[in-house]
Parts: structure tokens; C-alpha cells; sequence
């Protein structure tokens, strides 16, 4: 493809390519906007060495003029999109990529791997973090993802509400807090429970968090505090019915004057079992499986889709994957309230704002460099904690139901067909 478009001269025309979504993941409300930080460090990078074109030229995948051509890259368009770590729904413009035809063509798939990843766990994270209340979650699915996907997972799951994670990598590339337990491999490595527990507490002192559940928790328990004593600093329990066992175990600790031992939860939990869990005397939980499959949703369902040639509205007209021309604006509107009532589209211009409208978004590259002074990773973190007050009561249930925003698209006003993109 780029390589036609580049012998017909078509590759030179000015092109908007545009990122959203057709609709959310079944039983979803809101979406979460993540990833774009690792997008733009993935831009600047985003070059073709001698070792793959040579290996371009080997497999004969492209010409020699189109290998001249990527061997200079550089990507020297423009990038808008919603901040990092705002919500979204069906049809909202996550990113916009401004550019010549060949240059923005070729970032489809750079984007929407990361945008498609790291936008579906940070919405199961974000599901997560409003179950859990504020009580403190662990991200620890590390070992059930690819490598580089459990850095991907790590971060998401921190800019959506994740205290910690126990990847140690991801803590020092984004300065993540990093936190764990032993695994029950060490109690088995040692000849008896209290071996492992004098080991572990020996080593990291009475504040340690001890496994209990490798035999049996009410004995792993009352070993774990004559071990570290009364100011034991957690336990944890990993198998089980949890919401029982924890009242067991609050009842048990109490009894042996460890009032202020923690309890943290783990075991296949996702936002279902952290609800339930709501009223169990539990002090933080240890997630990983579900979060880093997207607790059913591994994938946001994005799309990259040019909206606009030259200036002209451009659209599909598949069944069932009809898109709207033109490069678009969006507009959140919210009540006096604060709460928000309204995604509003449109193509071209914004209309004059109305009060509590909230332009949605931002630049972040332009003439091919990151715009300076973006948002990090902590303040993302923020973002979304206050995108999500925004959001109606309802539009954060954990239940099916519509998306907690309604979507409104205006079509450009006094156009024709043609010049919305619409012409057979």
C-alpha cells in the first residue's frame, strides 16, 4: 500500500487519521484513555535501520524508491488526542494524526497496539480501583502476560488507580511504588512453616507480610505471630473462600493482639470478587490474572481511520462499520454540578461553548516533536481520578448498561453528501 501510494504521488497528499472506538466492550460504561506516553516515546523511536530494510530488500517486500524512502523516516506531522488518563466513549477521537498520507499511514500499527493494550487494562484496572474502595490494590499479574505486556499492564493499572506493582522493571522505568509477598515456594523450601517465617522476618523485619495459606491458615497464623510478635505488618491469604477466611482471621489476630496486623487478599480476584468482598475485614488485595487480560476485555476495540484528504471528508460506507467524515472536535459538557451530561462531535469548527463545556483534546506532537511540558505518569493518575468524580453515579456500576455518557455527533452543518464523505 505505501508503496503504491508513493508511485502514484498519492502519498504526498495531506491526510487525518483518527483513533476511537465504534462502540465500548460488552458491559461496559466508560473507556480509559492509556498508553499515550508509551505512543509518543514509541514515535520518537520509530525509525527503519539498515538491519530491516536490508532484510526489507531480502524478502523483497517493497521496491528500492520505497526503501529510500523509509530509510530517511522521520515522522514530521502533527498529533492531538484526549490526555492520558481521561475517559472515553463509542465514537470520542482518542487521537488524531496529522500528516502526509505515507507518513501516517504507516503508524497504524504502532499505535493501535499500544492504544488497544494498555486502553482495555486500564479500564479493567479502573473498574478495580472503584471496587476496592480505598483500600490499596497490588498489580501482580506479571506472570501471566507476555514480558513486555507485564510493563505495559503495570503502568496502566497504576495511572488507573493501582497503588503498587510487584514488577520491579516497571518500577524503575516510571518510578511506579513496587510492593509483594513471598510465594509459597519459600514456606515449601524450608523444613517447617515457622522456618520460613523466622527466615523471612530475619531478613525484612517484623513489618514483613507472611504467607499463612501454604498448609493451614488458622495454624499459619498463630505462627506468624509469635514469630514476628503483635506488630506483625500483614498477612496474606491467596486460596479459599477469601470473605470468610478474613473474618476468621481478623477474629484470630485480634485475639492474639495483632490489632493492627493487615490482611491482603489475592486469588483470581477481579472487580466482581473485590465488590464482594466490599464488607469482609480485608486491607488490600493482590491482583493479577484478570487485570492483565482486561478482565474480559483484552482489547479496547480501536480503530485507525482516515477521516480527511486535502481538507475533504472522507468515509467508510461498510455495513455495519460506517464512519463520519471529516477531522473532529469534542466537547464534554457537564451541570453546574460538576457532573458531566454529554460527549458532543463535531466536524470542523467548535461551536460557541456553552457553560461547562470542556474541550477534550490536546496537542501532543507538532512538526514531529512531542510538545513540551506534557503530563507524566503521576499526573495522568490524577486525571482520571477526576474524570471519573465527573461521571454520572451510575456510569461507574460494575452491571451492564449503556455507556454513562450519551454520544451526540453532529454532521458538518450545510454540506452534501459528497463533501460528508457519504458519496457512492
Amino acid at each position: 500500500m505505501l508503496q503504491a501510494a508513493l508511485r502514484s504521488g498519492t502519498g504526498g497528499r495531506a491526510c487525518t487519521f483518527e483513533v476511537f472506538a465504534r462502540r465500548l466492550p460488552e458491559g461496559r460504561r466508560y473507556g480509559v484513555v492509556a498508553g499515550t506516553g508509551r505512543v509518543l516515546d514509541a514515535l520518537e523511536a520509530f525509525r527503519f535501520d539498515d538491519e530491516v530494510l536490508q532484510h526489507l530488500r531480502q524478502r523483497r517486500v517493497v521496491d528500492e524508491t520505497t526503501l529510500e524512502w523509509l530509510a530517511s523516516y522521520r515522522f514530521g506531522g502533527d498529533v492531538d488526542g484526549y490526555p492520558e488518563g481521561e475517559v472515553y466513549f463509542p465514537s470520542s477521537p482518542l487521537l488524531t494524526v496529522t500528516g502526509t498520507f505515507a507518513e501516517a499511514v504507516l503508524l497504524e500499527t504502532l499505535v493501535l497496539s499500544i492504544l488497544n493494550h494498555d486502553c482495555a487494562v486500564a479500564a479493567a484496572a479502573a473498574r478495580m480501583s472503584t471496587a476496592a474502595g480505598e483500600r490499596p490494590l497490588i498489580e501482580m499479574g506479571s506472570r501471566r502476560t507476555h514480558e513486555e505486556a507485564a510493563l505495559a499492564c503495570a503502568r496502566a493499572a497504576h495511572l488507573a488507580g493501582f497503588a503498587s506493582t510487584s514488577n520491579l522493571e516497571a518500577g524503575r522505568r516510571w518510578g511506579i511504588p513496587t510492593a509483594g509477598t513471598a510465594a509459597h515456594a519459600f514456606t515449601l523450601l524450608h523444613d517447617s512453616e515457622r522456618e520460613a517465617f523466622e527466615a523471612q522476618v530475619a531478613a525484612l523485619g517484623p513489618g514483613t507480610t507472611l504467607l499463612v495459606d501454604t498448609y493451614d491458615i488458622t495454624r499459619g497464623i498463630e505462627t506468624a505471630v509469635q514469630v514476628a510478635g503483635p506488630g506483625l505488618g500483614a498477612v496474606r491469604i491467596d486460596s479459599g473462600d477469601l470473605a470468610v477466611l478474613a473474618v476468621q482471621a481478623r477474629r484470630q489476630l485480634d485475639a492474639l493482639g495483632a490489632t493492627d496486623t493487615r490482611i491482603v487478599v489475592s486469588g483470581d480476584l477481579d472487580e466482581f470478587a473485590l465488590a464482594a468482598l466490599a464488607a469482609a475485614p480485608v486491607d488490600g488485595y493482590g491482583v493479577g490474572t484478570s487485570l492483565v487480560v482486561g478482565s474480559g476485555a483484552p482489547t479496547a476495540g480501536l480503530v485507525y481511520k482516515l477521516v480527511e484528504v486535502e481538507g475533504r471528508p472522507v468515509a467508510k460506507r461498510s455495513t455495519s462499520k460506517t464512519t463520519q467524515g471529516g477531522r473532529k472536535f469534542a466537547v464534554r459538557r457537564h451541570k453546574p454540578t460538576g457532573t458531566a451530561t454529554e460527549e458532543v462531535l463535531g466536524v470542523g469548527r467548535m461551536p460557541e461553548p456553552e457553560p461547562g463545556d470542556v474541550a477534550l483534546q490536546v496537542p501532543l506532537v507538532r512538526g514531529g516533536q512531542r510538545v513540551p511540558g506534557l503530563p507524566g505518569l503521576a499526573e495522568s493518575r490524577e486525571h482520571l481520578r477526576r474524570a471519573l468524580v465527573t461521571l454520572p453515579w451510575d456510569g461507574l456500576a460494575l452491571s451492564r448498561g449503556e455507556p454513562a455518557l450519551p454520544t451526540t455527533v453532529l454532521p458538518p452543518a450545510g454540506t452534501s453528501a459528497e463533501q460528508r464523505g457519504t458519496r457512492p
